[in-house]
């Protein structure tokens, strides 16, 4: 029996096939050796200090007045995944492998949302339907400095507005709230977290001002005109 030879394949080609193959090996190494990245959220552990009761006794019944977060503006070098840290007071430095779990904005809103409705005993109607009869007060806030120092501080410069839906009232605010935090990055995340929630009870100290003095009766107070009360004392804070 006879067989008849194969022609061998030029050697150029042959090492371009081993480079290729190595080359690929390495691709693979590199990848499975890559830090994973972390991730991190401000959604708020539970009820803040002083609340008077766990959240499903207090969401049983209909709330007398409702709120409504809008969503908040952040200043844009932070609108990214990625932790932006200050290195310096021009300097800043975008961590690629340390991310928040959603957008800073949606994160603050959550975890602001989430405060009030447990601190207040109400529901956070943006977005749904509610009843033309029942009260509402939309918040809103513009994040103006949202800097975090490693080691050293979280700072949230906020101003932000209670105004009744339905009326003409409206509270604008100012809080400053700056948390000293330790190393590392679960700190300083920590560190946000604390200071949100410490406007947050300035907010919430707010809406209980201004459901105070709104109007009763008609259709909530449909387009009726109330004084303003201050806003809460120690709102700037370091």
């Amino acid at each position: 029996m006879m067989f008849a030879r194969l022609p061998r394949p030029p050697r150029g080609l042959v090492r371009g096939a081993v480079y290729v193959g190595a080359l690929a090996g390495l691709v693979a190494m590199a990848a499975c050796s890559s830090p994973s990245s972390r991730f991190y959220t401000l959604g708020a552990d539970g009820a803040p200090a002083g609340s008077a009761a766990p959240v499903s006794a207090r969401t049983s019944a209909a709330p007398a007045w409702l709120i409504e977060v809008a969503p908040i503006d952040v200043p844009p070098q932070v609108a990214k995944n990625q932790l932006v840290v200050q290195t310096g007071p021009t300097q800043v430095q975008v961590l690629e492998q340390e991310r928040w779990a959603s957008l800073p904005g949606d994160e603050i809103r959550r975890a602001l949302s989430t405060t009030l409705t447990q601190q207040l005993g109400t529901i956070d109607v943006y977005g749904t339907a509610y009843p033309d009869t029942t009260p509402v007060y939309r918040v809103s806030m513009n994040v103006q400095r949202f800097e975090s120092w490693p080691g050293s501080h979280a700072l949230i410069d906020a101003v932000w507005s209670v105004r009744a839906v339905r009326g003409t009232g409206v509270m604008t605010c100012r809080s400053v709230v700056s948390e000293p935090v330790s190393g590392g990055y679960d700190a300083l995340v920590n560190g946000h977290r604390v200071a949100l929630q410490r406007i947050a009870m300035q907010v919430a100290a707010a809406v209980q001002m201004m459901a105070a003095v709104a109007p009763k009766g008609g259709s909530a107070g449909k387009g009726a005109a109330f004084a303003v009360p201050a806003c809460p004392s120690a709102v700037v804070s370091s």
